[in-house]
């Protein structure tokens, strides 16, 4: 079963296809009917105005009808297209079991649990006829397809086949005569009488009762051809009927299904049946012999309905939680192309040759027949046809093909024919097992994969030559490498191109549900077909671009035309229902739509050669001409494409949108001729002129047509002329938009004052007072302004202008007036000059770059060598001449990270720890430590060097030097002086290299700051962006920039810092602060730039400092869970004592052990604490004493039991290692493995490449040069 589509609901009860689109109806057991595109998966839409089942549903064959019974006795006929109901068919009077159109006449069939049958007329809307004679539940009821008979199967036991003669002439007359059968819908005719409503009318008879089954029959069903029926029953068997004009009897009868039989149908083009039952399984049935030759299971879902597609090999079958769509075989004709023009392939049980160099002359030459590949395959017609043939192109001399099959677990047969008379010396064929496709590699050898998956290669005499063991254990197939002694090897999601002889990896690329692999001529490109896409590569499997499609892919095949230029270069590939190409560069399209699939082998000149499903030859005509206009641009055949533009029928919106995408609008504004379209165009490429021409036409046209959108077309040639410079086309642009504001600002910033002048006197003759006194301030016009606030009755701001501007004549003017209107007019004591800067230079325009040729321009010089050479290199001047260069502006961003790390600290040593300090949580229980975070990795870019600019016409772009930050990346091997410079992956990977970091969460933050912190802003001068200034840690005998580096945030004194935080939390007893403390300072180590050798060794030290304090902690937080546990308790409280920590805290673990260990009554280890308790220094110390009286007395007491109560894994007398994970002790002489950076130690070999327990972020086991520091 290869199963196309699988959907998940309700239990489906009714199922139907569509004759023509790719969907399914299925009718749920709620009431819901859903409509499926089953190419897609999608539920196109619902129908939901049943109320409870709904049994049986079927669509019509021409109309855009469907029609639905179900259990509320309501048939009902819908429009699909308007997604309505039509209207309901009401006269059951029980449950409709299944529904169904006639082929031909406006009829719908309707069985019912009301014991009949019942045929309605679609266009009255009425019940021609009432089949009555079932004396239970009928099951179903189904018309032939070809004659007029009805068949029916009920749970009364029988089977019954009616003749509808009577009632087809009868409605025969009716039309001829005058009667309505146009399709239209008509009024409910009450013309049925009683009589014919209850007891059935003469015009259906029954013309056979079959009569066999032991219980009730649950579905009966014609073949579409032969007089046979076939009908499924609750005593679990699949009967065979046949019929002749006067009787039916039983044939025979398939035994297998253990439970109720639900539905059973001939499949339509092969000689099967088809069942299920609700012992969840469906069976295949060989009809000519009567057994059994496939059954399919279903695990915990019962089957209930069985559907087949009309002219398709699909079948449908629903059950308990939904439905699925499914084929019996693979329909694909297993085919290889030989040399030149040649195509192998397989139709039935023959090897058939057919020369495409015949064209439709070809003649399908037979090589042999192939024996049946597998042994459980029991017919001819399903399941027993070979999948793939390979063709030995490495063999001149005679024909070598490898025949495979996927039967019984897969097998291979090779056939070994003569080149010069292929049907008349075939020699035997070698056979074996093997999985998937076989490959040959040269000339006398093949590869195949045996069910070991081990790589097999044979000679031609099928003798095992060598055995090569996979480099991926997962590899479920061979394909053709492309080369001699070299095989692709397909495993799961991915390909590799692995070399047998050698046994080296090539190359890898991921491509999900490899279907199959297709080189090109010159072997330079691989196209690896698959399920929903294609993904192209070079020889060496270096991904060129990668396609998905929505349907399925069903082949494709390389263009090996001689000329044109499209060899190797144009990828053509099929889908159920469309040609479609593909370029290298990631172009696609559709060249056209197929009524069936098609396999293609070959294309050749814009002719596809293909195979059918049925195995048949056929040549397909192909218009290419915009796969060739995309490949000559993607090509820079510009001459070409321009030939193609002016002499091909290209679509026109679509390849403009195309060039637009693809960075050409000037090439598209060659043959567009549409005003706004070309004015989009120019706007695009920044032609100003065609887009000042096209505005003039589309403000003509609006012009005319008495319209208003001229406005909008000068103001986007205002913003693209603005952009680039040309204020004097915004100039017009403005004075056509009439955007007087933004011409007078134009004017201020152009320097001309002249026409500022003039925008003053059409503001005044406008009678604008707001662009008056705008106008007046921009040309700094005092007066006018005092004239415009007066005019505008503004004069206490009048009279304050004047006086502030020396203006006293009208200054006194003003103030009368004031004071005659009854106001009083102040004066300002404080006041500035505002005045507006002079323009000192006045430019035309923004200068631009003259370029010698465009592109544009050498296409009419290269037209005529389009003419000349068709498939010829076209040579572009300015192209050659320009290059495009891509630099990247590192700037830093305003923002302050503040470290807050405070003074520079004093030594470890130097601390001061008073034994009277708080002990805190010491005694209690550890909290469990908070969860860290794991943040994403910030992203950055590598710096990279400009570079060489070519040129450019007569000018040259000074090459430019390199930034401070791209020196540093340089100069260091230190990942913080990667990370200031920006290079975040080069720093990680130097972090990985170095210490074999893995996990860079904990260090983001820290990453941040070096980046960060290795820049200052300082502002510019008014009107400019800051300035980024980089800060160094020079030599001063070294280069300032060459040699450069940055200084970074974190540093020696910093981290001491951080330790001495760590420190009084542990005194304290903060244990969950003081190991985020130690964590913190661990992540910041790596990030630590030194000096000096002497700052190395002390950053080192503080490595080890953390690394014991933090093992410590972790103990303590251990011995809190096993504190129920006397032998785990001491052993945890004796390593702790055996971490590296300063006096003061040694004295508290030594202290918590000796107590511990003398409670459990293990004196001789209680003992050996004390001892080491009063041999530290402070112990002598006056706050001590109670301590030492208290340690004194334990140890007389132990000496005197000098017994262990439990036996420990501990001997303090030998040296030892604490075991990080599992906290137990690692002597000397035991095998270990560290962290590549604490040094943290581990005994579990399980560890190796894991992350570390202690620091977090680096793996163990792996083999580095260790931290560097500076």
């Amino acid at each position: 079963m290869l199963t196309k589509f699988e959907s998940k609901s309700a239990r489906v009860k009714g199922l139907a296809f569509h004759p023509v689109r790719p969907w399914v109806c299925a009718s749920l057991h709620n009431g819901v009917i859903q409509l499926w595109d089953y190419r897609v998966g999608t539920v196109i839409d619902r129908f939901e105005e049943h109320e409870g089942p709904v049994r049986g549903v079927d669509f019509h064959v021409s109309e855009p009808l469907l029609v639905s019974g179900g259990d509320d006795y309501k048939i009902k006929v819908w429009d699909y297209k308007l997604r309505r109901c039509l209207f309901t068919l009401l006269g059951h009077l029980d449950y409709i079991r299944t529904v169904q159109f006639h082929s031909t006449f406006p009829w719908i069939l309707s069985a019912s649990d009301d014991q009949t049958l019942r045929l309605w007329d679609v266009d009255r809307r009425t019940c021609l006829s009432v089949l009555t004679g079932h004396n239970h539940y009928v099951m179903c009821a189904s018309f032939h397809p070809t004659e007029d008979l009805i068949v029916s199967a009920s749970l009364d036991q029988t089977v019954r086949v009616w003749d509808t003669t009577g009632l087809r002439k009868k409605q025969t007359g009716e039309a001829s005569g005058g009667g309505h059968m146009d399709g239209s819908m008509r009024p409910p005719s009450t013309g049925l009488n009683v009589q014919a409503e209850l007891f059935g009318t003469n015009d259906v008879v029954v013309k056979y009762v079959l009569e066999g089954h032991d219980r009730g029959v649950n579905w009966a069903s014609f073949h579409p051809t032969l007089p046979l029926l076939a009908s499924a029953a609750d005593d679990r068997q699949v009967k065979l009927w046949r019929m002749s004009e006067t009787k039916a009897w039983e044939v025979d009868t398939l035994r297998g299904h253990a439970n109720n039989v639900s539905c059973c149908l001939f499949h339509p083009k092969h000689d099967l049946v088809v069942s299920n039952s609700e012992d969840r399984s469906i069976r295949v049935w060989d009809v000519s012999k009567r057994v059994g030759v496939q059954t399919f299971r279903r695990e915990g879902d019962r089957f209930w309905i069985l559907a087949a597609h009309p002219t398709q090999n699909l079948l449908a079958a629903g059950h308990d939680s939904g439905m699925i769509v499914f084929k019996l075989e693979r329909e694909r004709p297993a085919s290889c192309y030989g040399p030149t023009s040649q195509l192998y392939y397989v139709r039935g049980r023959e090897l058939l040759l057919h020369d495409y160099g015949r064209g439709s002359t070809g003649v399908d030459v037979p090589i042999t027949s192939l024996r049946r590949m597998g042994t459980q395959a029991q017919t001819d017609g399903i399941g027993s046809a070979p999948r793939y043939l390979t063709y030995n192109h490495h063999n001149p001399s005679e024909g070598n093909i490898l025949v495979t099959s996927d039967v019984d677990g897969g097998s291979y047969e090779l056939v070994t024919f003569s080149l010069s008379n292929a049907s008349g010396s075939v020699t035997d064929g070698k056979r074996g097992s093997c999985l998937g496709p076989g490959v040959f590699l040269g000339r006398n050898r093949f590869a195949i994969l045996d069910r070991q998956r081990q790589i097999v290669i044979k000679n031609l005499q099928n003798e095992t030559t060598k055995r090569v063991q996979p480099p991926v254990p997962n590899v479920d197939g061979l394909l053709d490498g492309g080369a001699s002694g070299r095989v692709l090897l397909r495993a799961e999601d991915r390909a590799i191109l692995f070399e047998v002889q050698s046994r080296r990896v090539l190359g890898e690329i991921t491509a999900p549900k490899i279907k199959s692999v297709v080189w090109s001529p010159d072997g330079s490109k691989v196209a690896i077909v698959c399920k929903y896409g294609v993904v192209m590569a070079d020889r060496s499997l270096e991904q060129l671009c990668s396609i998905s499609d929505n349907v399925r892919i069903k082949s494709g095949a390389w263009d090996v035309s001689p000329t044109g230029g499209t060899a190797s270069e144009l990828f053509v590939y099929t889908t159920l229902h469309h040609v479609k190409y593909c370029l290298p560069s990631g172009d696609t399209g559709t060249i056209r739509t197929l009524d069936q699939p098609l396999y293609a082998q070959r294309i050749v000149k814009d002719q596809l050669f293909c195979l059918d499903r049925e195995a048949r030859p056929r040549i397909l005509s192909l218009d290419t001409t915009e796969a060739l206009f995309k490949l000559a641009l993607s090509q820079q055949k510009y001459g070409k494409v321009m030939h193609m533009v002016r002499h091909s029928r290209l679509c026109g919106r679509a390849i403009v949108a195309y060039l637009q995408n693809k960075g050409f609008p000037e090439v598209a504004l060659h043959f567009v001729r549409e005003p706004r379209t070309r004015f989009r165009l120019a706007l695009a490429c920044g032609n100003i002129e065609a887009a000042m021409e096209s505005a003039f036409t589309l403000e003509q046209k609006a012009q005319a047509e008495g319209k208003d959108t001229g406005r909008d077309v000068w103001g986007e040639l205002g913003s693209e002329a603005l952009r680039q410079g040309n204020h004097q086309v915004v100039e017009m642009s403005y004075q056509r938009t009439k955007d007087f504001d933004r011409l007078s600002f134009l004017y201020l910033i152009t320097g001309d004052t002249d026409k500022l002048r003039k925008m003053l006197k059409i503001s005044n003759m406008r009678q604008d007072i707001m662009g008056r006194y705008h106008n007046a301030l921009l040309l700094g016009d005092a007066a006018e302004r005092v004239h415009v606030l007066e005019e505008s009755g503004n004069l206490p701001l009048a009279y304050i202008s004047a006086t502030l501007h020396g203006l006293m004549e009208d200054a006194d003017r003003i103030k009368i007036t004031i004071e005659t209107n009854g106001g009083s007019a102040g004066d300002r004591k404080t006041h500035c000059l505002l005045q507006p800067p002079t323009p000192i230079l006045r430019a035309n325009n923004w200068p631009t770059l003259e370029v010698q040729k465009t592109t544009l321009e050498d296409l009419s010089a290269a037209d005529g060598e389009a003419h000349e050479e068709d498939g010829g290199e076209y040579h572009d001047a300015a192209a050659a001449a320009a290059t495009e260069l891509g630099t990247e502006d590192w700037q830093d961003d305003d923002e302050d990270m503040g470290m807050g790390t405070g003074a520079a600290a004093a030594a470890a040593n130097d601390l001061d720890f008073g034994a009277d300090d708080d002990l805190g949580d010491w005694g209690d229980d550890l909290d469990e430590l908070g969860d860290l975070g794991e943040p994403s990795h910030r992203e950055a870019d590598e710096m990279i060097d400009v570079s060489e600019v070519g040129e450019v016409g007569d000018f040259v772009m000074p090459t430019s030097g390199r930034p401070p930050a791209g020196c540093w990346v340089g100069n260091s091997s230190h990942a913080a002086d990667h990370l200031a410079a920006g290079a975040a992956s080069s720093a990680l990977q130097l972090l990985n290299r170095q210490i074999a970091a893995s996990e860079f969460a904990l260090l983001k933050s820290n990453m941040i700051a070096c980046y960060l912190g290795s820049m200052t802003s300082a502002p510019g001068v008014s009107g400019s962006p800051s300035m980024s200034i980089p800060l160094l840690r020079n030599d001063v005998n070294g280069h300032p920039g060459a040699e450069s580096l940055p200084r970074t945030p974190l540093t020696l004194k910093q981290t001491v810092a951080g330790i001495r935080n760590g420190y009084r939390f542990f005194q304290g007893g903060k244990f969950n602060e003081a190991k985020a403390a130690f964590v913190s300072v661990l992540a910041e180590i790596p990030l630590v730039v030194t000096g000096n050798r002497a700052e190395g060794n002390e950053i080192k030290e503080m490595l080890s400092i953390c690394r014991e304090y933090i093992t410590a902690i972790r103990i303590k937080a251990e011995m809190a869970a096993a504190a129920t546990d006397p032998v785990r308790s001491t052993e945890l409280s004796a390593y702790f004592t055996h971490c590296n920590l300063q006096p003061v805290h040694l004295l508290l673990a030594l202290r918590a052990a000796m107590g511990t260990a003398f409670k459990n009554k293990n004196f001789i280890v209680a003992a050996s604490f004390a001892r080491r308790l009063l041999e530290l220094p402070d112990m002598s110390n006056e706050r001590n004493a109670e301590l030492r009286v208290k340690a004194t007395k334990v140890l007389q007491k132990s000496e005197q039991m000098a017994r262990n109560e439990h036996q420990l894994n501990y001997d303090e007398t030998k040296t030892f290692a604490i075991d990080c994970k599992d906290f137990v002790p690692i002597y000397s002489g035991d095998s270990s493995t560290q962290c590549s950076y604490c040094g943290s130690s581990y005994a579990d070999e399980s560890m190796s490449h894991s992350l570390c327990l202690t620091c977090g972020f680096c793996a163990v086991g792996i083999q580095t040069i260790g931290l560097v520091t500076g």
